[in-house]
């Protein structure tokens, strides 16, 4: 639709919505937490591939070779 409506020699204009300017320190914010708790979920990822890796190396050595 049109946001310029013609009737005659009367034209009159109509703005549907005021655009706010985007709010850069929140939006900075935002993105630091998030970068942040990215960088804590791969640092716990990295903590439990840890502990599996050094389990299944403690299952290995307890084998008996040849059983």
């Amino acid at each position: 639709m049109s946001r310029t409506n013609h009737h005659g020699k009367d034209r009159r204009i109509r703005v549907r919505g005021v655009r706010r300017p985007t709010d850069l320190r929140r939006l900075a914010r935002a993105l630091i937490e998030l970068e942040y708790s990215r960088a804590q979920a791969e640092a716990e990822a990295e903590v439990e591939h840890q502990k599996q890796t050094k389990a299944k190396r403690g299952q290995r050595q307890r084998k008996e070779p040849g059983a």
